[in-house]
């Protein structure tokens, strides 16, 4: 079975992302986040690193976890219940993770904006939507009627998607932001879209849809962000020929 170093893999993500280009949320933490005894043989990937993904990376007996959610977005100690299991699995079974937040978003390539946008049919994409500093979205223009453009959205992210029908019905400049961008609709609107694809979010932006005259279609915050991992994964399977399986576990949220 191929054993590559776990320094080459961090090393290969940390370059390839642009990990230190990014500032983010401060608990993200971007880049290593647990290091093993430093030798990765499987890799396994998933939206967050929870003690329940945690659980499903033992079973499929991987030494690395990719994750876009890591470890650390809440106060971090005391390490009890749950956290504790968390991190005992961790050092139990040699697990090492990796996290990538907003890089992963960002990509070009790899994230989980243009992968979702050429998921649905969007090309020439072009940077859109700053968060932090950066362009994490993508934008492009795509002349297509709003139901099928929510079909196509529907199809690619396996998920049934709300529509907030504030702008035309045939739309003409899309742009794709992951996640949870919902709550900066107006600022997506100034940047002169008629139709804006994320995640998720709040009430109040069904009304603000019709106030500012764009569509809206929230397709899930896990569901438009399995894009980013499953790529990195492959990625890095092809890069240094290991297996790598994506953990499926949707919150349905």
């Amino acid at each position: 079975m191929p054993r590559v170093s776990l320094d080459r893999i961090v090393q290969y993500c940390d370059r390839t992302l642009r990990t230190d280009q990014f500032r983010d949320w401060d608990g993200a933490v971007n880049g290593l986040q647990v290091q093993n005894s430093g030798k990765v043989t499987r890799m396994a990937g998933a939206v967050d690193g929870r003690l329940a993904t945690v659980r499903l990376a033992v079973e499929a007996g991987a030494d690395l976890l990719l994750v876009h959610h890591g470890l650390f977005w809440s106060p971090q100690h005391p390490w009890t219940g749950p956290r504790y299991e968390l991190m005992r699995l961790l050092l139990e079974h040699d697990i090492a993770v990796y996290s990538s937040h907003l890089p992963l978003d960002a990509h070009p390539k790899l994230g989980n904006s243009a992968r979702l946008a050429r998921a649905i049919g969007m090309r020439r994409l072009r940077p859109f939507f700053e968060a932090k500093g950066q362009l994490i979205g993508c934008r492009a223009e795509l002349h297509i009627k709003r139901d099928e453009l929510v079909a196509n959205v529907a199809l690619a992210t396996d998920s049934n998607p709300v529509l907030l029908p504030g702008g035309p019905a045939t739309c003409r400049r899309i742009g794709v932001v992951t996640g949870g961008a919902g709550a900066e609709l107006r600022e997506a609107a100034k940047e002169g879209v008629d139709t804006f694809i994320t995640g998720e979010g709040p009430h109040w932006t069904a009304a603000l849809a019709d106030e500012v005259g764009i569509n809206v279609i929230y397709a899930g915050h896990y569901a438009t962000e399995t894009f980013g991992v499953e790529a990195l994964g492959a990625e890095l399977s092809k890069k240094f020929r290991l297996p790598f399986h994506f953990l499926d576990l949707p919150t349905g949220l």
